[in-house]
């Protein structure tokens, strides 16, 4: 577990509130490379805003917001089922302040307290919260943030202050929430930089068995392999001696709890390896033989290209509507088709094209859907689409080959759109 000690001499707020708060990464080849590097440097500075006892600091998954890797323990050690309580209360129990919400809320940061003593709905979980969570962590309080840019989760960040520390402020709840942006992309700018890196092998996918508890049952040998490349942060040890992250244990929680409500039972985690490869982990509730809830069964493999595609879009900053341009254009579609499609002019669709292509750092669109789909192109739900005679695949996907020999098509039929429209 990668824990940091605080500054022993943390200041308040040395800012005014009109004053927008400024986050600096260093210039040059020291620019932190990984989202680690990126929290310990965050750390450093917020530590001189806003003084706090201890902090957890976490990769976010921005397709589902749920907690991945990797991540950053400050001054935090607490008792396993003391640890795991936090994290459920934080992403699956009806909680004061859970994270998801909060990263579509209209304010990124807000405080236990703040939430507890106000008059919305959640006060009533500030009782259970406070016996259950905090103070058996020894904390009174403490400060959520997420880092968010464009309404896209990358980070999430708690603060916590100890039983004989001052709650936090609204001011410093609201200095905080001027660095989830900053910060934000700052995690983002990692992400784009390790795009390149594919999970590559032909290593089988990992499977782990949980009760309904959420007590490991059973593993394989490739997801011990698979869970060997991911950082050993946030560990919960189990009787297999093989510890678990805890985003994965989060992810199975999840699953059992949407399959307790009535939903359809399945949660989904992506997660960055050491070496910046994606790894996703898919967690599938199951029943016994009188339909009652018997437990989650977690699949962890290398994240396919239709998942990475959308990691890819939302790196590289592309609008809603420009991941709409982008899926029709890895449908084969022309300018003409997708203005039909989406009721622009030919013009608006090629000014689309040349953003998304600019965002992505590719120079034709045939470049774009090799960049966006290496090994398999993912289908959208939309009718009517013309594969040439060929089928997709059981995933919806088409084979490495067959998308290699598309893109040429794309490409293709681009040179013709600009044939009979020059301009």
């Amino acid at each position: 577990m990668l824990t940091a000690e605080l500054d022993p001499t943390p200041g308040p707020a040395r800012h005014r509130r009109s004053e927008p708060v400024p986050y600096t990464a260093t210039p040059g080849p020291a620019t932190p490379g990984t989202a680690t590097e990126v929290f310990a440097h965050a750390a450093r500075q917020v530590r001189r805003l806003v003084r706090y006892d201890a902090a957890a600091w976490m990769m976010a998954d921005p397709v589902s917001g749920l907690p991945g890797a990797p991540s950053l323990l400050e001054n935090f050690s607490a008792p396993v089922p003391s640890c795991t309580e936090q994290w459920r209360s934080s992403f699956v129990d009806a909680d004061a302040v859970r994270f998801r919400p909060r990263a579509r809320s209209a304010g990124p940061a807000t405080t236990l307290r703040a939430r507890a003593w106000g008059t919305g709905p959640a006060d009533s979980d500030w009782g259970a919260r406070f016996r259950w969570c905090a103070r058996p962590l020894g904390f009174a309080d403490e400060l959520r943030l997420v880092l968010q840019v464009d309404s896209i989760p990358w980070g999430m960040v708690t603060l916590w202050r100890g039983q004989e520390s001052d709650p936090f402020t609204a001011a410093e709840a609201e200095t905080l929430a001027s660095l989830s942006e900053p910060l934000g992309e700052a995690v983002r700018r990692t992400v784009r930089a390790n795009l390149a890196v594919t999970a590559g092998g032909d290593q089988p996918p990992g499977v782990l068995t949980f009760d309904r508890d959420g007590r490991l049952l059973a593993v394989d040998d490739h997801a011990a392999a698979w869970l060997e490349q991911l950082p050993r942060q946030e560990l919960v040890p189990t009787g297999f001696g093989l510890p678990v992250p805890t985003w994965l244990l989060v992810t199975a929680a999840r699953s059992a709890s949407s399959s307790r409500d009535g939903d359809e039972g399945v949660s989904r985690t992506l997660v960055q390896s050491d070496h910046g490869r994606w790894l996703v982990g898919r967690a599938t509730s199951t029943r016994d033989a009188a339909g009652a809830p018997a437990g989650t069964v977690v699949m962890l493999e290398p994240a396919g290209p239709a998942l990475r595609a959308r990691i890819i879009a939302r790196a590289c900053g592309l609008t809603a509507r420009e991941q709409e341009i982008a899926q029709l254009i890895a449908r084969g579609a022309g300018t003409a088709q997708i203005a039909g499609a989406l009721f622009l002019s030919a013009h608006t669709v090629r000014d689309h094209v040349k953003s998304v292509l600019h965002k992505v750092g590719v120079c034709s669109r045939g470049e774009l859907v090799a960049t966006l789909y290496t090994e398999q192109m993912q289908l959208s739900d939309a009718e009517g689409t013309d594969l040439g005679g060929r089928s997709p695949g059981p995933d919806g996907s088409l084979d490495r080959g067959m998308a290699a020999a598309a893109a040429g098509h794309w490409d293709e039929g681009a040179r013709r759109d600009r044939a009979r429209d020059p301009h």
